[in-house]
């Protein structure tokens, strides 16, 4: 409680402030202009405060090559302006005295925009203020999908059950275009497996999210930022590609932008075939003398098609209108064979042996439909933006599955079942950002989701020809699930300090309905609190660079999501199956950080977790056949997780930079598990490393990979594992085409043993998949682009301030 009204305080004395500490603002036109006095149309003009470097503004130059600014008296500024076809102009320091009026001159650079290559030194990450900034263009040219460009970011860990992991081991909440998507990781794996890589333009990746996101991520947030319209005319690019493995990748997309007048649109269309496949031996002793060992082998064949398009409209100097979606169809199948064998030990005598074959298909079918309206207030960054989206997730499927009894002999068994679920959710959120003043920044704001989820299973055993319902599979249920929340929080600039603080507020409301084959429900209506602090100081600047240092506290919960409730019976195979807990209580996380950049780079950080009823993925054994056990979830009690990164490297200098970082979790569990006490300490390093080499000024080298050390995938303690993938690209024809050649995982190193030693449950094993692979890609970029257009290098509004 004392933190809760610590954060109380903080927050109420800089709302208190804010309207004593209005500071007065002169107006600042700069004109841009040639040698010639002819006006210098779109370039974009960055100011640096230098008693603050956070503090940015931009602008871009009107058809009279003038740009406007807001500035503090007596402060003195850092300018940088760029623009296609020109040279970069600095000038620093940019006094502000009173004049209204600075003219500047830029020199033209002797270059033919239409075969213009524009390159700037942009770090593959950056820190901005409590998120981190990916740029995956370097890593899309090597990638297939944006699932397999999540696996080759730095710092990024995905387990074989598609979760992103962060910091802690709970799976981070993936966003698209600042919106949750609010579905299962399996769900999610196969959105973003049908996601193609060059249609992201950047990654946002925030471990500790501020109060304006939802408090449902305590593993951090990953928000995928989609590439919309630019102002660039008509352009776009055509790829094509495969990779090989044991199976074989191969897929071809198109990407088109549109840009005229005040209209912007795009339009992404890709197909992909693919295969894998994936191997788990298995060894679980279930009894003293008894041992069960599995091979288990399955392939996932594949078909996705995928639709991405957008419309953008400036409907006036201060209102914008953006409509978006995406079409995702997936039809897939998995063919498994299973070999099962039980064995006394005492004896090393084989009594059970026999063979067991599955064979699934599904269909998934994705929507997804958004439309975002954006008012801009003032010059200042000020904002009001209004967003609603409709999102739609359908499966069906079937399931044949039999067995063969080879020791001791007996006619093999037959089953089939049909599946089928839908997912509708509905989100409305709105967001106002006002600067009180060029140090003080208020935003509140307020969401309502609505979600609906049902699923039907019907499943049947033949025996003899003969066709019977197996009422332990056959299964109905309904989920509804409504989160209202609102939040406000502001931030101040003091000298070297920045403060931001918040509170966030969220009711929650869960209802599930088990209608076959019991009738059972729950339901879940709670609203909780969650403060938010975060401190940033400018710390020293050694070398010319300037180092910044962040401290942040975080509450956040964990709802379990609609397929950890499911109580239905999932069939694996005769001796594992799957099921969920209408039981399970949400988890609550306190979260501290504190980190240090280095011009905008990470550097250093250590943090801790504490979490309350932890809920995590548990195996237990059935208590009537000791050799048959399932996997559900369960809480457990409570978590310490304390954690530090280590990332460092060179900025692109010349032809060679890289990033290298390290991560170490340390893990103390608490609680019951099968009414036992649970104590289990674990600590595990991760390694990583991203290297470009530039050849030629056509051809470029990269490498990147990752060692995990000890790992650890909830209870399961894993073997050392990790991967290096290598590419090289050379582009062709006035630098139009690219052709990349990759190896993923060159020397088949990314599979791992595992263990698992909790309550009765004790087993150990080896999971690899179809990771090596050799690939090559084609890439070619078309378009005009007209010399009067200007290209905003920077991605930013006018006017917006970081």
């Amino acid at each position: 409680m004392v933190r809760f009204y610590t954060v109380l305080f903080c927050f109420a004395f800089v709302l208190s402030r804010a309207s004593a500490l209005f500071a007065q603002s002169n107006s600042l036109r700069i004109r841009i202009q040639e040698a010639n006095q002819r006006a210098v149309i779109g370039a974009t003009l960055q100011l640096t405060d230098q008693a603050d470097s956070t503090r940015k503004l931009y602008a871009l130059s009107d058809t009279a090559g003038l740009a406007a600014f807001s500035l503090t008296p007596g402060h003195s500024y850092r300018l940088l302006a760029t623009s296609v076809g020109y040279k970069p102009l600095r000038k620093e320091p940019l006094l502000i005295s009173g004049q209204p009026e600075v003219t500047l001159v830029m020199t033209p650079d002797n270059v033919q925009l239409q075969a213009v290559s524009v390159t700037a030194a942009k770090p593959l990450v950056r820190q901005e203020d409590d998120k981190l900034i990916v740029d995956p263009e370097p890593v899309a040219a090597t990638s297939t999908s944006a699932y397999e460009l999540l696996e080759k970011t730095p710092g990024l860990f995905l387990d074989p059950d598609g979760n992103v992991y962060l910091s802690s081991t709970t799976p981070a909440t993936i966003y698209i275009n600042g919106r949750e998507q609010k579905m299962s990781a399996a769900d999610i794996a196969s959105i973003l497996k049908s996601l193609p890589p060059n249609s992201i333009t950047r990654m946002e990746i925030l471990r500790t999210p501020s109060a304006r996101y939802d408090a449902s991520s305590s593993g951090g947030v990953v928000n995928i930022i989609l590439k919309k319209g630019v102002s660039l005319g008509m352009t776009g690019s055509v790829n094509a590609g495969f990779n090989q493995g044991r199976f074989g990748n191969q897929f071809v997309g198109l990407n088109l932008n549109n840009s005229r007048g005040k209209r912007t649109s795009y339009l992404n269309l890709n197909y992909t075939r693919r295969n894998s496949y994936e191997q788990i031996l298995t060894n679980r002793t279930f009894s003293p003398d008894s041992i069960l060992r599995q091979d288990a082998y399955t392939t996932y064949p594949a078909h996705v098609f995928y639709t991405g398009y957008g419309l953008g409209f400036e409907l006036s100097r201060k209102w914008d209108l953006s409509l978006d979606g995406r079409f995702s169809w997936n039809e897939s199948s998995s063919a498994a064979s299973n070999r099962n064998q039980i064995s006394q030990l005492s004896l090393n005598r084989l009594v059970s042996d026999n063979l067991n074959l599955t064979d699934a298909t599904n269909r998934m079918l994705s929507i997804s439909q958004g439309a975002n309206l954006k008012y801009k207030i003032d010059t200042l960054g000020s904002e009001w933006i209004t967003d609603v989206s409709y999102n739609y997730t359908g499966n069906r499927g079937d399931q044949n599955f039999s067995t063969q009894y080879l020791l001791p002999e007996r006619p093999a068994t037959r089953g089939d079942g049909d599946f089928e679920s839908q997912r509708q959710l509905i989100a409305l959120q709105t967001d106002l950002k006002y600067k009180l003043t060029q140090t003080i920044t208020v935003e509140t704001g307020a969401k309502l989701t609505w979600q609906q989820f049902t699923s039907q299973q019907d499943y049947f055993t033949i025996i003899n020809t003969q066709r019977s319902p197996d009422i332990s599979r056959t299964n109905a249920f309904d989920y509804r699930e409504n989160i209202n929340s609102a939040y406000a929080q502001a931030s101040k600039t003091f000298g070297p300090f920045l403060l931001k603080a918040g509170l966030r507020l969220e009711n929650t409301n869960m209802n599930g309905h088990q209608r076959v084959p019991t009738d059972t429900s729950f339901k879940i209506n709670r609203t909780d609190l969650f403060p938010y602090v975060y401190l940033s100081r400018r710390v020293a600047k050694i070398a010319g660079y300037e180092l910044r240092s962040y401290l942040v506290y975080r509450r956040s919960i964990t709802r379990p999501a609609y397929d950890y409730l499911n109580p239905a019976a999932r069939y694996v195979d005769q001796y594992l199956y799957d099921r969920g807990n209408p039981a399970l209580r949400p988890q609550f996380t306190e979260n501290y950080e504190l980190n240090i950049s280095v011009e905008d780079r990470p550097l250093f950080a250590i943090g801790q977790n504490n979490t309350r009823d932890i809920f995590t993925n548990v195996v237990y054994q059935d208590p009537v056949n000791r050799s048959v056990a399932y996997r559900t979830y369960d809480n457990l009690g409570t978590n310490k997780e304390t954690y530090f990164r280590l990332l460092a490297g060179i900025p692109p200098i010349k032809r060679y930079f890289f990033v290298v970082g390290a991560q170490y979790n340390y893990n103390e569990y608490s609680g019951v598990y099968e009414n036992r006490p649970l104590n289990f300490k674990r600590g595990s390093w991760s390694f990583f490393t991203y290297h470009s080499l530039k050849i030629d000024a056509r051809s470029t080298l990269t490498l990147n990979g990752f060692i995990r050390t000890k790992g650890q995938l909830q209870f399961y303690e894993l073997s050392n594992f990790g991967a290096l993938n290598l590419s090289l690209n050379r582009k062709f024809m006035q630098n139009k085409l690219m052709v990349t050649l990759t190896a993923n995982d060159l020397f088949f190193t990314n599979f791992y043993d595992f263990t698992l030693q909790q309550g009765t449950v004790s087993a150990n094993g080896l999971r690899r998949n179809d990771t090596r692979r050799f690939g090559l890609t084609l890439r070619y970029n078309f378009g005009l682009r007209k010399k009067e257009e200007r290209v905003n290098l920077f991605n930013v509004d006018p006017q917006s301030q970081n």
